[in-house]
């Protein structure tokens, strides 16, 4: 390597992954400009010159080229385009297409990404190979879902003729039962170690009282608030679906809203002031339980907590409905299950009538108690009076020695 004794300013130097020198013209506040000419060769002083008179410009940058077409990568780019992706939620559309892109840049063991594959030659079975390890279903069914919108976005762009990941079935859940209900000693506890007047407590009666998501709690505002009415539209399904709910504000939740610390635009803020995002406020969140000795609760389990407290009350389905803003009786069923299960069982065990079993006054002596043939003959076991013989008998008269003794 030749040595150089002139320094020139703004020149900088660095090593490409295969050992080569690269040097650059570094101006303040605007591109670097490369310098190809031999550093040590008159040649290389005029390009400075010239760089650093605007004459040589820095190289245009390169343009990516975009994916071949008929592949996976052109599907899923052209699900990215399409109302199948741009009418999701925004973090919807984070999740499905951050799957998607590391899907597409995942190598195969052939050597190939699967970005590459030709879309219009993946059957299930491909799909079922895509889709990632079966001991992580929420991962490799949250695949699945985003390559059912892929290939629909793809069937109407006309890259492909079908769908093969509608016949892939989902893995079922390592846990069945979703996010953990917090139970009342839980709530109990949580109140116990955040007192009101904090915002601790503050964010625990928004979702026990009103069964709204974090995403939703982390944006409740006073503005929302009309008549001692909390009026607000859910996040969920927002760009398709949106549903706006209108909740009476708790007697439990009212006390707690005027001695907690509000935010400037939110009910919920941060120390600074400023509102929670959806994923900041569910970490938040976890920390407070964590404090709380709940390291296993969660906001969202206080969802599935009011909604059980719901339907302990005796309200219905479609009550349940007005105020978590289900679609379905079959999603309230699955955060109500354990509750209604528990009033049900109530309910019937209250049917069976109790009765007190005591011994029969004994009769006068010498006295012979009346006996009607057709009445039950008790017996007496240690105090306790057991009813042995049926009204009809011990067993039926048998008609053929019935018809002999009545001929005989």
């Amino acid at each position: 390597m030749k040595v150089r004794t002139i320094k020139l300013r703004f020149v900088i130097e660095d090593w490409d992954r295969h050992g080569k020198l690269r040097v650059y013209l570094r101006l303040p506040g605007k591109p670097k400009v490369r310098l190809r000419a031999d550093p040590d060769s008159v040649e290389f002083l005029a390009e400075y010159q010239a760089a650093l008179s605007g004459e040589l410009r820095p190289a245009a940058p390169r343009k990516a080229l975009g994916p071949s077409p008929g592949t996976l990568h052109a599907l899923c780019v052209a699900y990215y385009q399409s109302d199948f992706f741009l009418t999701l939620a925004p973090r919807t559309q984070r999740v499905r297409r951050l799957a998607l892109d590391r899907l597409c840049a995942t190598v195969g063991k052939d050597g190939r990404a699967h970005g590459t594959r030709l879309a219009a030659d993946m059957g299930p079975h491909e799909v079922r190979a895509l889709r990632g390890p079966v001991d992580k279903p929420g991962a490799a069914n949250e695949v699945v879902k985003a390559l059912r919108l892929a290939f629909a976005a793809g069937i109407e762009a006309g890259i492909v003729s079908r769908n093969p990941a509608r016949d892939v079935r989902l893995l079922a859940s390592r846990n069945p039962d979703g996010f953990h209900s917090w139970t009342p000693a839980e709530v109990a506890q949580f109140e116990a170690r955040h007192p009101v007047g904090t915002v601790a407590r503050l964010a625990l009666a928004l979702l026990l009282y009103t069964g709204c998501r974090r995403a939703d709690a982390a944006r409740l505002a006073p503005s929302m608030v009309h008549d001692g009415q909390l009026h607000y539209t859910q996040t969920k399904n927002l760009r398709r679906r949106p549903v706006h709910l209108v909740l009476p504000l708790h007697g439990d939740l009212l006390p707690i809203l005027a001695a907690s610390p509000i935010g400037r635009e939110t009910f919920i803020a941060a120390a600074d002031g400023k509102p929670y995002t959806a994923e900041s406020f569910g970490n938040k969140f976890r920390d407070w339980c964590t404090e709380a000795g709940l390291p296993h609760c969660s906001a969202h389990g206080l969802r599935k907590a009011a909604a059980a407290k719901l339907a302990e009350a005796g309200a219905s389905g479609n009550e349940i409905m007005a105020v978590t803003g289900h679609r379905t009786l079959k999603e309230v069923t699955r955060y109500t299950a354990a509750a209604s299960q528990r009033q049900l069982a109530g309910n019937a065990m209250a049917r069976i009538k109790s009765v007190t079993v005591s011994k029969k006054s004994p009769t006068p002596e010498g006295a012979t108690p009346k006996w009607d043939e057709t009445d039950s003959q008790p017996l007496e076991d240690n105090g306790a009076v057991k009813w042995m013989v049926p009204r009809g008998g011990i067993e039926p008269p048998t008609l053929r020695f019935s018809v002999a003794c009545s001929t005989n």
